[in-house]
């Protein structure tokens, strides 16, 4: 099938790209359009909604809606929200909840709430210093003159905290920033920082063509772009937990100084060694990404700033860290977490004010502090589980229900099945030969009918 491209498709109905698009890419063009009906909401004004999200919508993509009861987060029991399609993750997430609630709970912190933004220019001068004397002269102008544009987030407690003049022109032949740094107090704030950027590029290019402080040659710049930075490392939170070293395997038969010894091991690998970091951070975020979703925030972001946080020493490592003084567990992590609370979806999308409320309408400040003890969550079941059993038999048997659904196997084959595994980690091959016995099928003929 040869397809042609296609000009103004943006422009055309939702019917009308659903067509286009399912006569040129699929063999049954109804059965496709089923599909793509099957998703789309009973309710068509939150269909709607949804279609005004993103350009060229044709349908939803549903992803499971779970939650993690029994969190214990600074005294006040929550239960959080989890938009994840990983099938161990929720379940992982659960159990810590219920562990650290019989040891005291989980404690978090915010340690700070600053933005960054950068205008990315260039100027030709040969005198640095002629630049900086004009730019100290000038940054309260710059200040002064958005205050249209702040108003109303200072009064909210927020607003321009800093503007500095940054010279990197020994990196990149005569490239300088502005660079501004902001607190947007419940918003993400990332139309609110790249408005203020790009007034600020408009004001400092009209100011510069008139600086008599600076040789006629010199009063020009060329500006690059203006955009807030995703990287926030200055708006961090921590979350830790913490007990004493014999209550970790309290009502087990494992004993404890043995697992504090291995979670430490553990924990020390992933600090040394990148390749076990990537995985390690991958868990945390796990538990952060499905908070992340739940209440429409953006985890693109959230991710491109944790990774580079875990990298800021010249090495990719370990966010989350563990101490055991005078017979005291400490786990803890701190993340850089630039959180919404208002704006963007979070009015809009029905799911994300569910979620919301589920959390007791948390400022951005709380929210960071729940995201943050997801992440250390997350990581704390995933460590414990290696150190002691293993990742794969909580894993394999929260997916084996999934390699059943692969198989179309009836409701009575599914219980048998799980039953088999109950005692023993199962696998997909193994999965394959119990489904074959009970279907008393080969495993030639099970191939044949899959393919």
């Amino acid at each position: 099938m040869t397809v042609k491209p296609i000009k103004g498709f943006s422009k055309l109905t939702k019917e009308a790209k659903t067509e286009w698009l399912i006569d040129n890419y699929f063999e049954n063009p109804e059965e496709a359009l089923e599909l793509l009906k099957s998703y789309w909401h009973f309710d068509s004004n939150i269909q709607k909604l949804h279609d005004e999200f993103i350009e060229n919508t044709l349908t939803n993509y549903y992803m499971p809606f779970g939650v993690a009861p029994n969190f214990l987060i600074n005294n006040k029991l929550y239960c959080l929200p989890m938009a994840i399609e990983e099938s161990s993750v929720v379940a992982a997430m659960a159990k810590s909840g219920s562990y650290w609630l019989e040891r005291g709970g989980f404690k978090a912190t915010v340690i700070a709430t600053k933005k960054i933004g950068h205008v990315h220019f260039v100027w030709r001068g040969s005198d640095a210093n002629d630049l900086h004397k004009y730019f100290a002269r000038i940054k309260p102008a710059l200040i002064e003159e958005t205050n249209d544009i702040t108003r109303n987030m200072t009064a909210r407690g927020g607003g321009i905290l800093d503007i500095e003049l940054i010279d990197k022109s020994d990196l990149e032949p005569n490239y300088y920033q502005i660079k501004g740094t902001f607190d947007t107090q419940d918003s993400m704030g990332a139309n609110f920082i790249n408005t203020v950027l790009e007034k600020w590029s408009e004001i400092f290019e009209q100011y510069i063509t008139t600086a008599e402080e600076l040789k006629a040659e010199d009063r020009k710049i060329e500006v690059i772009m203006c955009i807030l930075s995703n990287y926030t490392p200055e708006c961090l939170v921590r979350a830790e937990v913490t007990c004493p070293v014999d209550q970790l395997t309290a009502g087990t038969d494992m004993d404890s100084q043995t697992f504090v010894d291995n979670f430490v091991r553990a924990l020390h690998v992933a600090e040394i060694e990148p390749y076990r970091a990537v995985t390690h951070n991958k868990g945390i975020m796990n538990g952060v990404d499905a908070l992340i979703i739940a209440t429409g925030n953006d985890f693109r972001a959230i991710e491109a700033s944790v990774h580079a946080f875990a990298a800021k020493d010249g090495q990719y490592k370990s966010l989350s860290h563990v101490s055991v003084e005078n017979g005291q567990f400490t786990f803890y992590l701190e993340l850089p977490l630039s959180l919404g609370t208002v704006g963007g979806i979070t009015s809009l999308h029905p799911m994300v004010k569910f979620s919301n409320e589920l959390l007791g309408n948390p400022n951005s400040r709380e929210l960071m502090q729940i995201v943050a003890v997801a992440g250390l969550a997350q990581n704390f079941s995933a460590l414990r589980s290696l150190t002691t059993t293993g990742i794969q038999k909580g894993h394999m048997k929260m997916h084996l229900m999934n390699i059943l659904n692969q198989f179309e196997a009836t409701l009575e084959e599914k219980a048998a099945i799980i039953n088999t595994f109950k005692d023993r980690v199962p696998s997909y091959s193994l999965a394959v030969e119990e489904f074959c016995k009970l279907r008393g099928i080969t495993k030639e003929e099970f191939a044949a009918s899959r393919s």
